[in-house]
């Protein structure tokens, strides 16, 4: 029981810890998408002028 007691909140930090990369690493993909999106969009703009 000792050992629960000392493992559960090692690997709850762990399993944050690795939610909080996953969302900034999700995060970031959705940033560069959305450059990417503007991008093109200012391309076409100039290109139609």
């Amino acid at each position: 029981m000792a050992v629960l007691a000392v493992f559960i909140p090692v690997v709850l930090l762990g399993v944050i810890l690795a939610l909080g990369r996953y969302e900034e690493w999700m995060l970031a993909s959705v940033a560069q998408v959305k450059g990417v999106a503007n991008a093109d969009e200012a391309e076409a703009v100039r290109r139609a002028t």
